[in-house]
């Protein structure tokens, strides 16, 4: 049951991660939700079975599928990394192609040396006493430990960073990151106590297995969808206060090139502002070419100067009144 919903809980990620990142260069969290998607969906039982029967019945499958996991584990921490703006060496190399190279050599080698009889959807509960398999299931956690742990730090860095609605992204990183940690603990216990013969610790520390798993998943998801899910929604945030800016001051923009035209009304110039941000900062420039004009008089109010001031930190993305400063210097420029 829990490969059905993690499953279908990735799947849902690439519906929402096609329609959210379209368009964007970057590609890495696309191609690990896909990768980790076919890994699930693998574990499936009824595919699991159909599938292993066609490669021979000898649990081939469940290579495949833990392969395109650590793939795709590997193309997250890659989004991660290149989200953040510093990365140190220890985190570069924990996220990096050698670290995943050496636990697939490492898991291929070891899985070849499993005594693996017939198709069994219990693959290390079936299996795991033998030193070859937890050596498989070891390197396998211990990957996702260290990329897990990487991308956390990650994470808390990008969050001091980041303001407003983008904060929760890197908050459920940080979370889902953090239970997938205490996953690959709780499977590196199950491993050792197996293959130690204490099945009594294996099946105790494996209640937790399954909800760990799922909330790993499910944190990390919201982390991935979350972050164009809120990048959108503050886009079209921002693009409402624009139209808004730009109806308030039309009033003062028509009284401006009254007095003095700009090019906004030279029939022969190539400008035209359809676009609100676009047309936003040509109400600015020449409402302030305008004020500084000295051949015309163009009288501003208390309000209408903060207004101005207003749409003039609104383009700059500015939170301060030193900024407008700055602000009005550069559209005077223009």
């Amino acid at each position: 049951m829990t490969a059905v919903l993690v499953s279908a809980l990735m799947w849902l990620l690439v519906a929402s991660l096609l329609i959210l990142r379209r368009g964007r260069a970057e590609r890495n969290i696309s191609y690990a939700a896909l990768t980790i998607a076919i890994a699930m969906t693998l574990n499936v039982d009824p595919v699991y079975r159909a599938l292993d029967r066609l490669a021979g019945g000898s649990n081939v499958v469940t290579l495949l599928a833990d392969v395109a996991l650590l793939v795709g584990v590997f193309f997250l921490g890659g989004g991660v990394m290149k989200a953040s703006e510093q990365q140190p060496w220890a985190e570069r190399i924990a996220l990096g192609r050698f670290a995943l190279m050496a636990a697939l050599v490492g898991v291929v080698v070891a899985f070849v040396l499993i005594e693996r009889g017939t198709t069994t959807t219990n693959f290390m509960l079936d299996l795991g006493g033998q030193p070859a398999a937890a050596a498989y299931s070891i390197i396998q956690f211990l990957y996702y430990g260290v990329v897990l742990t990487a991308m956390a730090s990650l994470a808390v860095r990008q969050l001091r960073s980041s303001e407003g609605a983008q904060r929760l992204p890197p908050v459920f990183l940080i979370v889902g990151s953090s239970f997938g940690v205490l996953l690959s603990v709780t499977v590196l216990t199950m491993d050792i106590a197996h293959v130690i013969g204490n099945l009594r610790l294996v099946t105790t520390v494996g209640v937790a297995y399954g909800p760990v798993f799922l909330l790993t998943i499910s944190f990390l998801c919201l982390g991935f969808a979350g972050e164009p899910a809120a990048r959108m929604l503050q886009a079209r945030a921002r693009d409402r206060k624009t139209r808004m800016l730009v109806n308030d001051l039309a009033p003062i923009w028509a009284e401006a090139t009254k007095l003095r035209p700009g090019i906004s009304q030279d029939e022969r110039s190539p400008f035209r502002a359809h676009e609100p941000e676009s047309l936003l900062h040509r109400q600015i420039v020449e409402i302030r070419d305008a004020m500084i004009d000295t051949r015309v008089s163009f009288d501003v109010g208390d309000q209408d100067r903060e207004l101005v001031e207003r749409a003039e930190r609104h383009l700059l993305g500015a939170r301060s009144t030193d900024s407008a400063s700055t602000a009005s210097s550069a559209t005077v420029a223009e």
